[in-house]
């Protein structure tokens, strides 16, 4: 065990009250004592190359992506029209599959600008960041200052940005019906991974809750302040200038045909952006901390690296070196694996993953991840589904 694993004799005993995971084996909760070591501590463990940034290996990723995305769009206005009905009825379900991973691995990229991870200059990171967000119909500087929020507060009830927990006393009258009976589980799910991203971006669905109405694409609503306004405009521009472009297309080629080429792989990339956040942030292994409680260190590391198998590749890694990601935003994906490994010494029992498949984590934290709530210590909440 490394210098963080520590546990309380409480915190063990709850260990048999977990659910199941993986053959059977137990998962264990994150310990929630002030971990044993610093930021500054965990960042020595990190080869210090670590930490730069490449202009030509970081576009090394952009060219690699795009070059794919468009043999992937080729296939699909050149080769796929000329096969036989049938033939076409299996090849552009998997040209959806396929170019919707490959432009979440896009979007990562334009997520990693936003983090100033791309390169050494801010205006660059920028300026790529805007591009790639803006053709995927996400409004970038406006994310990049709310996800910067979340980077900020999380693991925080009253601050985290998205997919904040609520109390028991919080839900809705009618949340067991849906939680409770696989049927009304599914349904949220779907829901969830098809209309959760938009409706995030326009109506701050999962997020914190503000005062007045918040939506990322307003520039004077409560998520930014006032030096950050300007730099939403250009958002909105950004978006609105691929909207229109889209239109365009609809004009000349049709709306199916937009549909079949862009709209169906952007469905899908918002699905995986929503899963991957998701599953990184709710676990029953995962603690939340109220204002009494929390602190930045504890809260960055109440995230949960996942296993998504070659897709952990076309992610650029953002699914298994998530808490890494956390504590050192401004490290590029490229070195990732590396600090992390350098980091699971310290970290010990302070460093979750979980290589439950995808389709069977996602399920179970559906089912048993519905609200917060404390046990055995004030201002620490742990997921429950008993109503």
């Amino acid at each position: 065990m490394g210098a963080g694993g520590r546990m309380t004799e409480k915190e063990r005993e709850k260990q048999e009250q977990l659910g199941r995971a993986n053959g059977g084996a137990a998962y264990q909760r994150s310990p929630t004592d002030k971990p044993p070591f610093t930021l500054g501590q965990i960042k020595k463990a990190i080869p210090p190359h670590c930490f730069q940034r490449s202009i030509i290996k970081s576009f090394s990723y952009v060219v690699h992506d795009l070059v794919i995305v468009a043999a992937l769009l080729y296939a699909a206005l050149v080769w796929i029209p000329t096969l036989p009905t049938v033939l076409q009825l299996g090849a552009w379900p998997l040209y959806w599959i396929v170019q919707g991973c490959v432009m979440t691995g896009v979007w990562v990229i334009a997520h990693e600008c936003g983090h100033h991870a791309f390169s050494d200059y801010s205006l660059l990171d920028d300026t790529v960041g805007l591009v790639l967000h803006s053709w995927l119909l996400v409004p970038y500087f406006s994310w990049k200052y709310s996800h910067r929020r979340h980077h900020s507060n999380t693991g925080s009830l009253e601050r985290d940005e998205v997919f904040v927990p609520k109390q028991k006393e919080a839900l809705a009258w009618y949340t067991p019906y849906i939680y409770n009976n696989p049927i009304g589980r599914l349904v949220h799910i779907v829901v969830q991974l098809t209309l959760g991203w938009p409706l995030y971006l326009a109506l701050n669905a999962s997020g914190r809750p503000y005062p007045r109405f918040a939506c990322h694409f307003d520039p004077y609503g409560p998520i930014y302040n006032d030096r950050e306004r300007a730099q939403i405009f250009i958002s909105d521009v950004g978006v609105l200038a691929v909207s229109l472009a889209l239109l365009k297309l609809v004009s000349s080629f049709g709306f199916w045909w937009v549909v079949r080429v862009y709209g169906v792989p952007l469905l899908i990339v918002n699905a995986w952006l929503v899963l991957i956040t998701y599953l990184q942030h709710t676990h029953p292994a995962l603690p939340h901390y109220d204002s009494t409680e929390w602190d930045w260190l504890r809260g960055a590391l109440a995230t949960m690296d996942r296993d998504y198998g070659i897709l952990n590749r076309v992610f650029h890694n953002i699914t298994d070196t998530h808490v890494a990601h956390h504590l050192f935003s401004t490290m590029p994906h490229y070195h990732a694996m590396e600090a992390t490994k350098a980091i699971k010494p310290i970290l010990g029992e302070y460093y979750q993953f979980d290589p439950t498949p995808v389709a069977k984590a996602t399920w179970r934290e559906a089912k048993e991840c519905i609200y917060v709530e404390p046990e055995d210590r004030k201002g620490v909440f742990w997921y429950s589904n008993k109503f």
